[in-house]
């Protein structure tokens, strides 16, 4: 499956990313309110293009979407999708050197379109970490609403994290396709 912009392509994951992925998931400011650790090796990048590679997106389970720009791997887009195939979580990560361009906003709002109006899903939800700030943004800025707060819910890299939580329904996903553009 593959998913355009203006800009963008949001393709499958090929062997050929694992180094570019490898790279920008060791940058220490990548992964500061990421799951992973950094240095992520060229090994585990190469275990997830494996994996993540050939999944289907229609199929319930995650789904890795790579985001390339003039034919640079930039980042990437998951989708989670709920075993009733109408609901799916979202999450995104975009290298250092390409971020503060819209590229986020324009990758995730294309998957945004691509699952509600081409597959017919109810809702998306997104959490981050409190402190990603620029996340928080980029979800408000696509029309989500910050639906909860958990305080200290989730331990990760040593000590206890905020989780903010975000949630977007299909019937608010036309006004919000214009928002933010």
């Amino acid at each position: 499956m593959r998913l355009t912009t203006e800009r963008l392509v949001l393709r499958p994951f090929t062997a050929a990313d694992a180094p570019a992925f490898a790279a920008y998931r060791s940058d220490p400011d990548v992964a500061r309110y990421q799951g992973w650790e950094a240095p992520f090796s060229l090994a585990d990048a190469e275990e997830f293009v494996r994996e993540v590679g050939p999944a289907d997106p229609t199929a319930a389970g995650w789904y890795q979407f790579a985001v390339e720009a003039d034919g640079v791997l930039v980042g990437d887009v998951g989708v989670g999708l709920h075993l009733n195939l109408m609901q799916a979580d979202i999450g995104y990560t975009l290298a250092t050197a390409y971020q503060g361009r819209g590229y986020a906003t324009e990758a995730v709002r294309r998957v945004l379109a691509h699952l509600f109006e081409e597959r017919g899903l109810h809702r998306v939800s997104a959490e981050c970490d409190a402190r990603n700030e620029r996340s928080a943004r980029l979800l408000a800025r696509l029309g989500f609403r910050q639906e909860g707060h958990r305080v200290r819910n989730t331990w990760m890299k040593g000590e206890w994290t905020d989780d903010l939580l975000f949630g977007l329904l299909a019937t608010e996903w036309p006004a919000a396709a214009d928002h933010g553009r």
